[in-house]
């Protein structure tokens, strides 16, 4: 080993690591004097730390990553070309797959759209149902985002206070669904079937143990000095960066951009709900996991008021060439039956065109394209999901930061592989 004025020193790499261990290395040798040779790493496509199958390919200096390379063509389904080739229904069960850790969302971002394409208005109950359900698929997605992000931080404790009360919303999702990851719910032009008797009563009960959650979480780590230097100033990203990469949701949000599609192009009437949007200021790993904490409040907020407003009445839209007869009418009249099996065979079929549609996810805007040729099938169908653009930003935020901040900042993105499928 050399220094940097090219002396050699006297020891070999055994002996200066042994003396090194001792605190016994020479006098004329410090950190400044040690050549060393830079160091590339991988970290993933398999490993709990990325969150998903992609890859980091680092170069590093020490434990500073000098440079990285990000790779996300691990995970490829081929959800855009297989949905081609499936009626419009068929699709609804891959639009689980996106982001899986709030399912129901995908489902009714997608329906959603081939609603606006078709021209019709699903009934009111409908629409506050979806509400209802989008906003615990919020509350679901951030408990996991903040939970594991700060595991990856080191504070095991916040995980298990948040998973505990998701855990109550997942029960909620079973009894309503049949499923508690995946769950194929949402139809075009209304739901599978209506909510199961006394629902409403095991959703005001399971919102009574949130707000226990988040101010045990927040307790912990609001003021702790761990925790703020591992999140404060990390990952730090302004507004106008944060739009060029096409930023959306709560990580657009923590850079100090008030745009919530909720709020600036209301559906399902949320304009008619009294919530807040917060906004951060330094767009770094903090402001992203306090955003999601603070909307947590505010879906809480939402969901009382919906379950309040909840009309009665049907779920599903009176059009027999959209929706699926009732099973009971099926199996007594023949021209039921007849219905069922014509839409089975023939499918749904908008009209011939092109539209975009948009729901505010979790993670963001989730928006869908969709060409239709007016057959059954989908011509094209293009997918914005919110992940894949915050995830362009990652080699950015990395390089010049440490390798410990690459999983901070990683998690607090909240990048969801299934989004990444290309």
């Amino acid at each position: 080993m050399s220094t940097s004025a090219g002396k050699k020193l006297d020891i070999t790499d055994e002996e200066l690591i042994v003396r090194g261990s001792e605190n016994t290395v020479p006098d004329e040798t410090s950190l400044e004097d040690i050549d060393t040779e830079p160091m590339y790493i991988n970290i993933g496509p398999t490993h709990p730390a990325t969150h998903g199958t992609f890859r980091i390919f680092c170069k590093l200096e020490g434990e500073t990553v000098e440079r990285a390379a990000v790779e996300v063509g691990f995970l490829h389904r081929g959800f855009e070309k297989i949905v081609e080739y499936k009626q419009y229904t068929q699709i609804i069960p891959y639009t689980d797959r996106l982001n899986y850790c709030s399912a129901l969302s995908n489902n009714v971002g997608f329906c959603k759209a081939i609603e606006r394409m078709l021209g019709i208005t699903i009934t009111p109950r409908t629409e506050m149902i979806r509400v209802i359900i989008c906003e615990i698929q919020r509350i679901m997605d951030h408990t996991i985002c903040v939970g594991t992000n700060l595991v990856d931080m080191g504070a095991l404790t916040n995980f298990w206070y948040f998973f505990n009360a998701r855990e109550k919303f997942s029960y909620l999702l079973e009894a309503l669904t049949g499923a508690r990851l995946t769950y194929t719910y949402i139809r075009v032009g209304g739901l599978a079937w209506d909510l199961p008797d006394g629902w409403e009563d095991s959703v005001k009960a399971a919102l009574k143990e949130l707000p226990a959650a988040i101010k045990d979480v927040t307790g912990l780590v609001k003021k702790n000095r761990i925790f703020n230097d591992r999140a404060s100033g990390i990952g730090a990203i302004g507004a106008e960066e944060a739009i060029s990469y096409g930023f959306t949701g709560p990580c657009l949000r923590a850079s100090g951009v008030d745009h919530d599609l909720r709020k600036k192009h209301p559906y399902y009437g949320y304009e008619n709900f009294d919530f807040d949007v917060p906004i951060g200021e330094n767009g770094d790993t903090y402001d992203r996991l306090f955003v999601r904490v603070e909307e947590m409040w505010q879906s809480l907020r939402i969901i009382e008021q919906a379950l309040k407003k909840l009309p009665k009445g049907p779920i599903n839209i009176d059009d027999k060439k959209v929706m699926l007869p009732p099973k009971h009418e099926v199996h007594t009249s023949m021209e039921a039956l007849i219905n069922h099996f014509k839409l089975v065979i023939d499918g749904i079929q908008p009209p011939a065109g092109e539209i975009y549609d948009a729901t505010e996810a979790p993670n963001g805007e989730l928006g869908f394209y969709v060409i239709s040729d007016g057959s059954a099938h989908p011509y094209r169908i293009k997918v914005r999901p919110p992940c894949f653009y915050t995830m362009a930003a990652l080699k950015r935020l990395i390089e010049g930061g440490m390798v410990a901040d690459i999983v901070a900042i990683l998690g607090g993105l909240n990048v969801i592989a299934g989004e990444l499928d290309r």
